[in-house]
């Protein structure tokens, strides 16, 4: 089986990430995630980051860098996030699709959310780049 991949956004904005907290469906519902969504036919992964950002929370943005790893999701799905920031003058992000809040999260910050399972590896990652860390790790 060929896996294919999901990408997810640390979107970055003032030493802040954006969190996004699932509507649906109901398993995930009130847990909190990296937006983002499935690579589709002939889409790059970039591409697909910058479509899925516009579709979920109404938002242009541009992809910055990938954070480094690959998480396993509901086979044959991985999970590859990018960093990404809003585009200059761009409308400020609304939760339109599978979510119903949003949340600008400091470093101090990260870890006040429930986030799924399969993104907290992800956000460990994202967290050394805020210059914090999980305090449910162990050192």
């Amino acid at each position: 089986m060929t896996e294919r991949i999901v990408v997810g956004a640390a979107l970055l904005e003032g030493g802040r990430l954006l969190a996004a907290r699932r509507s649906a469906p109901e398993e995930l519902a009130g847990r909190w995630e990296l937006p983002g969504g499935k690579v589709e036919p002939g889409e790059t992964p970039e591409e697909a980051l910058v479509r899925e950002l516009r579709e979920e929370l109404g938002v242009e943005a541009e992809v910055l860098g990938r954070v480094p790893g690959v998480w396993p999701l509901k086979p044959p799905y991985v999970l590859h996030v990018w960093t990404a920031r809003l585009l200059p003058g761009a409308a400020d992000p609304k939760p339109l699709q599978d979510h119903d809040a949003l949340r600008w999260l400091t470093a101090a910050e990260l870890w006040d959310v429930d986030w799924l399972d399969q993104d907290v590896p992800a956000v460990r990652e994202v967290a050394v780049l805020l210059g914090a860390g999980d305090p449910r790790s162990p050192s």
